[in-house]
This record gives C-alpha cells, structure tokens and sequence, in this order.
C-alpha cells in the first residue's frame, strides 16, 4: 500500500469515528445484536465510480451488495466448484431472506468493454474467461446497431443477461413466481447520475429513467 492511498484510507476512518460513528452508534450496536437484515441484494460491478449505497443513500444493513467485473451472474450450475457469486446468492436469498435481487449496471463498463474488444493483454488469467460469458451477445449486439450506441446497448444486454441467469437458480425462480422475490435492473449513468430501470418482469423492455 502506497504512503498516498493509506493516507487517503486513513483519513477517511478519522472522519467516518469523528463525523458519522456518534450518531450511528446505535444502529451498528443494533445490527451486530440482531444480526442483518437487507431487503436487497445487489449484484453491481466493482467499478469504483459506481457505488450502488452510495447511489441509493442507504444505510448500513440495508442493501447485501455482491461486487464483480461487469455485474455479471453465472448460470446455476452446483457443480462443487467454487462460485463466489452463487455463493452469496444462496446465501442472500436463502439466509437472509432479502425480498429484491437487483442487477445494476452502468455507463463506460470496463468488464463491457472486455467483452467487446478482448481482456487486456495482462488480464488474461481471470478476466477474459470472467467476460467470456457475455461476449457473444455483445458482439452481436455491435454487428447489429450504430456504432455510438453499441456502449450503452451492450451494458443493457449484460443486465439482461444477469437477470436471464438468476432465473437458472430454481430456489429464485420459484420465489419470483411465488411473488416472494423480485428481480430487476437498472442501469446508472456514470456522467449524468441518471438511473435508468428495466421494467419488472421484461427481459427484453426498454430502460427507462427514474430521474
């Protein structure tokens, strides 16, 4: 860790104990007496500029947030592999009983880009098998559209895809047709902070913004 990033970590617990830890106190004694209880579960990309707390104002204990290159959601497969993703579904749905699993993507994805144009060259490990799952459709998605619409058109298609996948967990499907559990995506616009949302139940519908 750089002298430059622990400095910037370290100030930020300073102001988190001085500004926020007094009037929070309560809620985080709470939360570690009766344990958490989020009503969402979050699938977001780990891009730093899209923080899916942040952008919905929540508090803690509210939102199960599972972070990942380009917010994606593997098809079930209990295959005795590990699954990190399936992993903390299973556990969001199952354990904590979450009422909401949403798939949030956003503008000038990383992870999207990847999957339209390959990995980086030093990213070959993880990565490009990790956005693998997602290139074919994004490269139809570009064959078949105008170049300045491919960006926002494929980010689409990965929530899409993401909500698609969810449906393969039969625990999740069978809450979502129990009416227990819905499913949603949305996606955040990094320049404009718009967030735009697929309407519940369509996998193929148009974003709409919520601004």
């Amino acid at each position: 860790m750089t002298d430059e990033s622990r400095d910037a970590l370290l100030s930020g617990y300073r102001r988190f104990r001085e500004g926020h830890w007094p009037e929070a106190r309560a809620q985080y004694e709470a939360l570690a007496a009766e344990g958490q209880k989020p009503h969402t579960l979050v699938v977001a990309c780990s891009d730093s500029r899209a923080d899916p707390a942040l952008i919905f104002d929540t508090a803690p204990g509210q939102l199960f947030v599972v972070r990942n290159v380009a917010n994606l959601v593997p098809p079930y497969e209990p295959d005795g592999h590990l699954h990190g993703v399936s992993a903390a579904l299973e556990f969001g749905v199952k354990v904590l009983n979450v009422s909401r699993i949403m798939i949030m993507g956003h503008a000038h994805c990383g992870g999207v880009n990847a999957m339209l144009h390959g990995a980086p060259a030093d990213c070959q490990d993880f990565v490009a098998p990790w956005v693998a799952q997602g290139a074919p459709l994004v490269r139809r998605i570009a064959e078949a559209c105008a170049p300045e619409e491919v960006e926002q058109l494929a980010e689409e298609a990965v929530v899409r895809l993401s909500l698609q996948n969810l449906r393969t967990f039969p625990w999740i499907a069978e809450r979502e047709a129990a009416g227990t559990l819905a499913l949603s995506g949305v996606h955040f616009g990094i320049a404009d902070g718009v967030l735009r949302s697929l309407r519940e139940g369509e996998g193929e519908g148009e974003f709409v913004s919520l601004a």
